[in-house]
């Protein structure tokens, strides 16, 4: 499946994000594999297999096979990331806070691409997931590493359409099929 006919698939009611799709998948405030690594990577999170399926169909082949691999990563790592910060962060015990995670990360120190990109990612899986303090954490890493608002928002601005037009695909095919 192409991003044309996710597109396609989408109904009338969600013409924004058909509209949103187009703008984004040239966003010009983001390079190639900034762009292309946010799309994969948010298409993991989003957890809808036929707008991966259009996202990898896209923009796989727009990566190395280390940026591919990479984006994949930002997206498993989260995904666990989410949740045990998200945790620390909103249970009002405060020794949580404190305490060693004891999870490996070690994809965050070597990530095989720029890490300021991976970073990128990890923030927009982040908000797709809605765990504030990764938010928090991976915006001050990608700004100290010269990226600027724009370029963040970039990434985040995709995340949200991304997450969904697999929200509107998945219900779509629950209420069709």
């Amino acid at each position: 499946m192409s991003i044309e006919r996710l597109k396609e698939r989408l109904p009338e009611y969600a013409k924004d994000l058909k509209l949103n799709l187009s703008s984004l998948a040239a966003e010009p405030a983001l390079n190639d594999q900034q762009r292309a690594g946010c799309f994969i990577a948010c298409a993991i999170a989003s957890r809808d297999a036929e707008t991966s399926k259009a996202i990898f169909a896209e923009f796989s082949p727009k990566l190395s096979p280390e940026g591919l691999a990479a984006a994949r990563a930002a997206a498993a790592i989260m995904g666990m990331n989410n949740v045990y910060y998200r945790f620390t962060h909103l249970v009002s015990a405060p020794d949580y806070q404190t305490m060693p995670a004891k999870l490996r990360m070690n994809v965050i120190g070597k990530p095989g691409v720029d890490k300021a990109d991976f970073e990128l990612w990890c923030l927009a899986v982040s908000a797709i997931n809605g765990c504030g303090a990764c938010l928090d954490s991976h915006e001050k890493v990608v700004r100290a590493a010269g990226l600027t608002a724009e370029q963040v928002q970039a990434a985040v601005r995709i995340a949200a359409t991304v997450h969904a037009v697999a929200v509107t695909v998945e219900n779509e095919s629950h209420i069709s099929g």
